[in-house]
Parts: C-alpha cells; sequence; structure tokens
C-alpha cells in the first residue's frame, strides 16, 4: 500500500493512499459486523452534461473484495448508475474514524443475470484521508433505520445484495 503522509502539524494531517488501509477495508468487507444503519456514503459521477448525480450507498451496498477494489449497485435508471456507466469514473466520499475520505474509482459495468441491479467494479486511482486537529468530525450524511422490523428487512437485503455483489467482483476479476 502506497500512503503518503504530509507533514503533521497541529491543525491538519493528509494522507494519500491506492489501497484500502485496513479499518476501511473492513467497513467494507460484506460481514455488516455492527452495521447499525448510521454510515452513509456519497458516491458522485458527472454525466455527458457534467452535471454531477449523487447517490448515497450505506456499508451494506459497498464491497472491497481486495485492497484496490470497490464494488456497488445502483437502480439501472438512476441518474448515478448512467453517469458512472457512461463515464467509467466515480468519487467515493464519507466521514469514518473522525476523519474525511474521498476515493477516486476507475470504474466498469459488470453484467449479472437475474439481478435487479446495475452492479459495478471500481479500482482505486487515489484516496485521500483528512483530519483537522482543531476538531473531530463525527458524521457525514446518516441514516437511522426505522423500526425493528424495518431494520430486519433491510439488513436482509443488504446480505442479499452483498451477495451479489461479491458476485460482480468475481466475474470482474
Amino acid at each position: 500500500m502506497t500512503d503518503r503522509t504530509a507533514p503533521q502539524t497541529s491543525l491538519s494531517s493528509h494522507s494519500v493512499f491506492d489501497e484500502w488501509p485496513l479499518p476501511l477495508r473492513a467497513l467494507f468487507d460484506g460481514t455488516l459486523a455492527g452495521a447499525d444503519g448510521r454510515f452513509t456514503a456519497s458516491l458522485y459521477a458527472a454525466d455527458s452534461a457534467r452535471r454531477v448525480r449523487t447517490a448515497l450507498p450505506s456499508a451494506g451496498e459497498l464491497l472491497a473484495p481486495d485492497v484496490r477494489t470497490l464494488a456497488f449497485a445502483f437502480w439501472p435508471s438512476s441518474r448515478t448508475a448512467q453517469a458512472v456507466a457512461a463515464s467509467g469514473r466515480a468519487t467515493l466520499a464519507f466521514v469514518f474514524d473522525e476523519a474525511f475520505h474521498q476515493v477516486q474509482l476507475d470504474v466498469r459495468r459488470v453484467p449479472l443475470d437475474d439481478v435487479p441491479l446495475a452492479y459495478f467494479v471500481g479500482t482505486i486511482e487515489s484516496g485521500e484521508m483528512q483530519r483537522v486537529g482543531y476538531a473531530r468530525l463525527t458524521s457525514g450524511i446518516a441514516f437511522e433505520l426505522t423500526g425493528a422490523h424495518e431494520a430486519r428487512a433491510v439488513l436482509a437485503r443488504w446480505r442479499e445484495q452483498l451477495e451479489w455483489l461479491k458476485r460482480a467482483a468475481s466475474a470482474a476479476a
């Protein structure tokens, strides 16, 4: 893993990576360990008119099958899925461990039979982690799963989707 950390000052720190650092790989390992539904990322892609399209995937919708890869899926008709498919590029941004993370991905669509979503597998081009010493970044966009029945249904859907993401990642390899 390449990790180039900027000189640490009392005000901020910055590091660059081209492989998932271990804590991030564990976050996207497909186990949903400790999944409470509160983690959400923003995935951005520019469409042909250069408008930015955004989706908000959760931990149950992202899979890092190896140190340089991220698999994810969206409804095929969504503007974000169409922008990712057309451009082959996406940016994933999220808050984790009191830091802001931004990951640039080179992406390709992976066709899967008998699944309702458009599956993508991306390779990390570069990632950045930024932290400031004068404040703790505690969250970004966050969802809270409502009700025990709804939470169980969401977790069951995420487990099924993670299996499909594993299939997509295997098909892309």
